[in-house]
């Protein structure tokens, strides 16, 4: 059994993929990068991009009734390797011990042209 999660207050791909969906406790989401929710691409610093892309990610757990605490596991994608010493200095602003599991890919490419891409798991209360 599963729920689709849906809010017009973070990236969408309509039609295409879920933001989130619920399934045996967990809430999977899809990967967000550093879209507004009217789809535009968030350019600037590091720290403007990791921005955007947290609050794709709190507001699709917020019309989950979860927050950034109930993540338990996240996944990193980044074009470059050399902003992980960055994100690593954010990511930990957004989170309390302990803090949740992690792991950073670089890839060639992400949708859009973006360098950041995020999707969580987190545990529905």
């Amino acid at each position: 059994m599963k729920e689709e999660i849906k809010t017009d207050k973070a990236q969408s791909a309509k039609g295409l993929l879920s933001q989130a969906l619920i399934s045996n406790g967990f809430i999977f989401t899809s990967g967000f990068i550093h879209v507004t929710p009217d789809g535009k691409l968030v350019e600037g610093s590091i720290e403007e991009k990791f921005r955007q892309v947290m609050t794709n990610i709190e507001e699709v757990l917020k019309a989950a009734n979860a927050s950034l605490n109930d993540i338990i596991k996240a996944t990193i994608y980044v074009t470059d390797t050399s902003i992980l010493p960055e994100l690593n200095k954010l990511y930990v602003t957004y989170f309390n011990e302990p803090y949740p599991v992690r792991e950073a890919v670089c890839v060639k490419e992400l949708p859009l042209g973006a360098s950041i891409e995020i999707s969580v798991v987190a545990v529905k209360k």
